[in-house]
């Protein structure tokens, strides 16, 4: 019988949203074994964006996750979490070919440097779908 792991969805435009006062624990989670993920929540009750880089920068600050932590909850750990870590989440051979390329000089960058659109090119199933004009 294949193992099943635990993912734990987390939306830290809520918490922001919400004024939450205490966050989910993801760092303890993290050191227990589970996947977190991270997520917008769009919707307009309690999270009121579709800015996924914001939540690696919430995941980082509000949530104590590491730059590394983030970048996997919003690609594999969310694949994941929807069932479909087979096809999509990471790059792999055999898996769809959803990228992006960003114009930030390490991957530590991204929480770090917010509010900015980074994305320099974007591949949909290994077409591009979007590339900044020069």
């Amino acid at each position: 019988m294949a193992e099943k792991r635990v993912t734990a969805v987390l939306l830290p435009g809520a918490s922001f949203s919400l004024s939450m006062k205490k966050f989910p624990p993801a760092r303890e989670m993290i050191e227990q074994g589970v996947a977190v993920c991270l997520a917008t929540d769009l919707n307009p009750g309690s999270s009121m964006t579709e800015s996924l880089p914001l939540m690696t920068t919430m995941g980082c600050t509000m949530y104590k996750m590491l730059p590394i932590e983030v970048i996997q909850a919003v690609t594999i750990h969310a694949a994941r979490a929807v069932g479909r870590e087979k096809e999509i989440g990471s790059l792999e051979v055999g898996k769809q070919a959803d990228i992006i390329l960003l114009d930030i000089p390490n991957y530590r960058y991204l929480p770090y440097h917010f509010g900015v659109d980074h994305v320099e090119l974007v591949i949909k199933k290994g077409e591009v779908v979007h590339q900044r004009p020069a």
